[in-house]
């Protein structure tokens, strides 16, 4: 934002009213429009302690197209065997899925 404050101030039917330039305006709204939506992750959180998020370095791995599955397992701390014995999968089958021959997403 502009470190110059070249804000004017008018009065009217008793209160006071600021204007600021455009482009700081929309810096303003913009922060303000960001800080919402943190504030409904946060409020949503709060309601479902149970929900879990993705974590940002995770979600950056699966944008980088490295496969979903292998990395959510990974970040759970589990081996495709547990992963399988939990699941009910045949590890084979979850193999195939992790190196894309089952095109699983």
């Amino acid at each position: 934002m502009n470190s110059n404050k070249n804000y004017q101030t008018l009065t009217f039917s008793e209160k006071d009213y600021t204007i600021v330039p455009r482009e700081e305006f929309e810096a303003l709204r913009t922060a303000v429009d960001e800080d919402e939506m943190d504030i409904s992750v946060a409020r949503r959180v709060l309601v479902d302690a149970d929900e879990e998020l993705v974590p940002f370095d995770l979600a950056e791995c699966i944008a980088a197209e490295m496969h979903p599955i292998r990395e959510w397992r990974e970040y759970r701390g589990m081996t495709a065997n547990s992963f399988t014995t939990e699941s009910g999968d045949a590890q084979s089958y979850l193999s195939d899925i992790e190196t894309e021959k089952n095109m699983v997403r």
